[in-house]
């Protein structure tokens, strides 16, 4: 499902990437007393919280850290309808 195609008012989660400080084990800092490797790539899974049409960018809460990440629709994927 295009995100650009969602109906307001219904919730919605995807799957996304985006750039953030990892631990060595490839996880957002928080989530461990682990060192820290760098800046690299974050791939995880998320509810979507607001979809801004204007700049293309959706807020995702991350499923595993319970971060909330601003996203461009470039680096979403797997759009679907949150089913309870």
């Amino acid at each position: 499902m295009d995100i650009r195609d969602i109906t307001p008012g219904k919730s919605y989660a995807c799957k996304f990437k985006t750039e953030q400080m990892l631990d060595t084990f490839g996880r957002i800092p928080g989530l461990s007393d682990t060192p820290l490797r760098g800046v690299g790539m974050y791939e995880s899974f998320g509810d979507i919280t607001i979809r801004d049409m204007e700049s293309e960018h959706v807020e995702v809460l991350d499923e595993k850290s319970k971060m909330k990440f601003v996203i461009p629709f470039s680096d979403i994927w797997d759009v679907d309808v949150v089913t309870e």
